[in-house]
Order: structure tokens, then C-alpha cells, then sequence
């Protein structure tokens, strides 16, 4: 049936013999002097859905289950030794075996909306997806980037990590997903590489939620300290050029030629 639901239906303490056993009392030399005696009543519904049911009632004496009854085979079953009496008791019995067999219906199929709502079974939400890069210049030296999907629900995703359009398989790390405290899971993917100017990466993501997959593309940028030193060094050119400028402009207005007296001889 797969993983499936399981609807706890009734739970029922006592404190005596347990029922219908009366006739292994003789068996028990020496009751415990404290004991508990328990029914449970279980819907199990294969991958959450009410066409397949499965019906189960347990009883337990202490702390082990004694008596069984299974939908699927329709009868009660003995699971240890003081549970057969009861078990050919109960079985014997036409009306009340027509009634047990009517609880796959009336008591689990009957209430599947109701307790669909409650317990989210189709419950579905969209993962939040984001890639972050590890600090430093990407351009310079390895880079290890990030890929986190978060608040999604059911568990089970899938996350690729591409570089220009192509998946990625070398340097790839997983995570283990991890349950949130409100039932939403998280997963973690990581890539190291050596990113240039120009590539693309993208995370891809895909999950139940979603018709398409997710993608989240990032592209290698300058860190803020190379752009510092580029702007430190652009401004450092233009006060030097500044500089010649004014040097050059001083140099030329000091070297203009200065008149010369008119010669001695060409006077009256």
C-alpha cells in the first residue's frame, strides 16, 4: 500500500481483566498488580486516499497486543495465546462480525473528508528558492554556491545545479532534508566551481507543487573590493593627468620668449 495514512480512531483504558478472556484468568497464576488493558481502532489509507481503506482494531493487555482484527481478512486473529477464547468467541458471532466488517466504511471511509482537512493530507506548498555565494571575489579563486528550497511540503525534491544551460555533476554536495517546525522540510544543494565573466548558473528545482520546474539563475560579479580599486585607480589617473596638465601649462608660459632691446648702432 505504500506510506499511508494512519487514523488513531479510539483508545480505551480499563483497568481489569481483559475482555472476553475470562477464560485464561486461570492461566495468569499471579496478576501483575498494576496492568493496563487498551483498545485501538486504526484507518489506514494507502497514499492518502479514501478508495483503498484498510480497517484494523488491536487489543492490548499490558503492554503486548493479544487480539487482532484485520479488514482485509475479516476475522478476528489470536496474536498471542490469550487471545484465541476471544478470538472464537467473537467470531462466532454472526451480527456482531457483520458489524465489525462495516466499520472499513462507516467508521473510517465516513470520516476521510473530515479528518482530510484537519491533517493536510492533500496539503501541498510551493518551495522558496534562493542561491547564495559563499563571500570573497568570485572571480579570483573557488566559489561555492548555495542552493536552499525551503517551506515546502510533501517532503521529496529535486534540485540540478547548471552551468550555461548545462547540469552540472562534479563538485555537486547534498544535504540531508530537513523537517521544519511546521511540517514544512528544507533541502540544501551545493556546487563548487570556478566561475568566469559571462557564465550563468541556475538552480533548478522541481517538486509536486509546481507544474514547471524552479529556476534561480546567478551570475558572477565584481566584489565590492575590486570596484574600489578600480575607482581608486581611475581617480588616481585623472588627478594625474591633472597634474601634468598644470605642470606642462607652467613649463610653456615660462619658457615665452621675452623682447629684445632694438640694436644700438640703427639709433639717430
Amino acid at each position: 500500500m505504500g506510506h499511508g495514512l494512519i487514523l488513531l480512531g479510539m483508545l480505551l483504558v480499563a483497568l481489569g481483566p481483559p475482555l472476553g478472556a475470562l477464560g485464561s484468568e486461570r492461566r495468569l497464576r499471579t496478576p501483575p498488580p498494576h496492568f493496563l488493558h487498551q483498545g485501538k481502532a486504526e484507518c489506514r489509507f494507502a497514499n492518502g486516499s479514501a478508495g483503498e481503506v484498510r480497517y484494523l482494531y488491536r487489543l492490548i493487555y499490558g503492554r503486548q497486543e493479544y487480539l487482532r482484527f484485520d479488514s482485509r481478512r475479516g476475522w478476528y486473529e489470536a496474536v498471542t495465546e490469550l487471545g484465541e477464547p476471544t478470538a472464537r468467541c467473537w467470531n462466532s458471532q454472526k451480527d456482531a462480525m457483520e458489524y465489525k466488517r462495516a466499520s472499513v466504511d462507516f467508521f473510517c471511509r465516513h470520516n476521510y473528508e473530515g479528518f482530510a482537512k484537519e491533517l493536510v493530507i492533500n496539503r501541498t506548498a510551493e518551495p522558496l528558492v534562493r542561491i547564495s555565494p559563499t563571500k570573497g571575489d568570485p572571480l579570483a579563486h573557488h566559489t561555492l554556491l548555495i542552493c536552499t528550497a525551503a517551506g515546502y511540503y510533501p517532503p521529496g525534491i529535486d534540485i540540478k545545479w547548471l552551468k550555461n544551460g548545462q547540469e552540472q555533476t562534479q563538485g555537486v554536495g547534498y544535504d540531508d532534508e530537513i523537517q521544519n517546525a511546521d511540517w514544512t522540510f528544507q533541502y540544501q544543494v551545493m556546487l563548487e566551481t570556478v566561475p568566469q565573466r559571462g557564465d550563468v548558473y541556475a538552480c533548478q528545482v522541481e517538486h509536486k507543487s509546481v507544474k514547471e520546474p524552479i529556476s534561480v539563475q546567478w551570475e558572477p560579479q565584481t566584489s565590492d573590493s575590486a570596484k574600489s580599486k578600480v575607482w581608486t585607480g581611475a581617480v588616481g589617473a585623472v588627478l594625474g593627468l591633472a597634474f601634468v596638465a598644470v605642470g606642462l601649462y607652467l613649463y610653456l608660459k615660462s619658457r615665452k620668449a621675452t623682447p629684445l632691446p632694438p640694436p644700438t648702432g640703427l639709433l639717430g
